[in-house]
């Protein structure tokens, strides 16, 4: 089976980016119970901003700690924060799409997968682990149920 799932390196820098911010959050609160050299305003906003911040950055990282394993005929997909594990056999795949982006030259590649049930998994090559076993895999066993590439109409 191939097994894929979030990228250490992604979770570790998004971490960084919450701790720096939580840090800054505690030194602005503290600045205005010890200082206070600054009006509350901007003592209000900057709190506001990080503490939106921290919890964005938490959600995003939430959503995206998911696993997809995919092979013997069947799909498993895993929510361990939800606490949700599914099976999907190869034939419950609806449709599944490729999407490549390019931007600043480097290349972003998702994949969607539409299951039965009307539910979908998504992972990227950015963020996921194993995307081009994935990409052969389902090239392989599902190459009827991909999305046909649309090509650019001019009006």
């Amino acid at each position: 089976m191939i097994h894929s799932r979030p990228k250490p390196s992604t979770f570790f820098a998004l971490g960084l980016i919450v701790l720096v911010q939580f840090f800054g959050l505690v030194y602005i609160l503290n600045h205005f119970a010890t200082e206070r050299t600054f009006g509350v305003l901007i003592y209000l906003m900057a709190t506001v901003i990080l503490t939106l911040g921290i919890v964005l950055l938490m959600v995003k990282m939430m959503a995206a700690y998911k696993f997809i394993a995919i092979g013997n005929d069947q799909i498993i997909t895993k929510l361990p924060l939800r606490g949700k594990t599914t099976k999907y056999a190869l034939s419950e795949v609806l449709v599944w799409d490729e999407e490549t982006v390019i931007t600043n030259k480097r290349e972003f590649k998702q994949i969607t997968i539409v299951f039965e049930d009307r539910s979908s998994f998504t992972i990227s090559n950015h963020e996921h682990i194993n995307y081009e076993e994935f990409i052969k895999y389902l090239n392989k066993r599902l190459s009827k149920k991909k999305i046909p590439v649309r090509k650019n109409l001019k009006t």
